[in-house]
């Protein structure tokens, strides 16, 4: 099967978990929260009184769709958009450092998704009153996902905006 066919499988996968989140899971899930923003949501990471509100108005059905079907799709998502990211990079970035870089924040990003993962859940399912560490921790692992996300989502948009300007420039 060639690389280009499984990419864009991979691709389809990846936007198909994405899509599947934010019209069932995450919408379900902020709704039986009296519509507070899940955590996967808040790429700016989250205060102790922030996620202790969260967790104290989440419903037990709403609880049970985190840990259950949103965990399961975040199971796959992380590395769905790993290689859909380093996929577009690698092809987009020809400068050997910047694409080295770019390819490491996706890895962060990845890792720090999968550790915000983990952290979320522990919070779900924490009895009692949360400790203020446990929340730093999940909140840091979020903004680890956030920025490495981010700075290898603009890596891979510049690589796409450089090579449509030079397909346009050379048809000019």
């Amino acid at each position: 099967m060639p690389w280009r066919l499984i990419y864009w499988i991979v691709f389809a996968a990846g936007l198909g978990v994405y899509a599947v989140m934010l019209i069932w899971t995450l919408p379900a899930i902020s709704a039986g929260a009296g519509g507070l923003a899940p955590f996967d949501l808040r790429p700016g990471g989250y205060s102790t009184d922030e996620a202790r509100a969260f967790l104290a108005a989440l419903s037990d059905d709403a609880r049970a769709l985190y840990l259950g079907p949103q965990h399961l799709l975040d199971l796959f998502y992380p590395a769905l958009l790993a290689v859909v990211l380093g996929g577009a990079i690698w092809v987009l970035v020809p400068w050997a450092l910047p694409r080295w870089v770019l390819l490491g924040a996706v890895l962060v990003g990845m890792g720090g998704d999968y550790m915000e993962n983990a952290r979320v859940a522990a919070l779900l399912r924490y009895e009692g009153v949360v400790p203020a560490e446990m929340i730093a921790a999940a909140s840091r692992a979020t903004l680890v996902k956030s920025a490495a996300t981010t700075v290898a989502m603009l890596g891979a948009l510049a690589g796409l905006a450089r090579l449509v300007w030079m397909k346009w420039s050379r048809s000019s």
